[in-house]
């Protein structure tokens, strides 16, 4: 999964080396019960000796916020929105919104600065849906985004643009037999 050395051409008839470039992973779902395997996907390749960014936008908390990270081991941080609840409408005040939107800029900032290798950007399609990241900015920033990181993007009502350049999506389904 995570691939950022630059290895040798196995073609003998090329002497032009290759990197394979990091992927974009969708997990959604309408339901939420998949959170808890990308989680261990992250915590396991941070234990590995990788650095891992996990982002949570619509998840709030006491005196978090990128100025608080919690750090889970040497190589995961976890941030989350600086609220003391968690979003679940389009409709915010002005701090929250201010918030969110810090909490974004603030990804954007260190994704580009190359510092993490995986980073998990959770329910950021319902932060897109509601109106709150605007699609065109995510696009983009996945567009630039350094190419070695893989990013995960997760939550329910994903984007179809997104799902377009996405490398790999993993739709959870419930199946129930009567």
């Amino acid at each position: 999964m995570l691939a950022q050395l630059e290895t040798p051409n196995l073609n003998s008839t090329l002497d032009v080396p290759y990197s394979v470039e990091g992927i974009i992973q969708v997990f959604t779902t309408y339901h939420r019960s998949f959170f808890t395997s990308v989680v261990a996907q992250a915590l396991r390749i941070a234990g590995q000796g990788t650095p891992v960014l996990v982002v949570q936008f619509l998840k709030g908390g006491i005196r978090q916020g990128q100025e608080n990270p919690i750090r889970l081991g040497q190589k995961l941080d976890w941030i989350r929105c600086d609220l003391p609840r968690c979003i679940d409408t389009p409709h915010l005040d002005e701090s929250e919104t201010k918030s969110l939107q810090k909490l974004w800029q603030y990804t954007q900032k260190v994704v580009c600065e190359g510092k993490y290798s995986l980073v998990v950007l959770d329910e950021l399609s319902l932060g897109i849906h509601f109106g709150l990241i605007a699609e065109t900015e995510v696009l983009a920033f996945l567009a630039k985004r350094p190419s070695h990181i893989d990013i995960v993007l997760t939550g329910s009502q994903m984007p179809k643009s997104i799902l377009e350049i996405a490398d790999q999506i993993t739709e959870i389904r419930r199946s129930y037999q009567p």
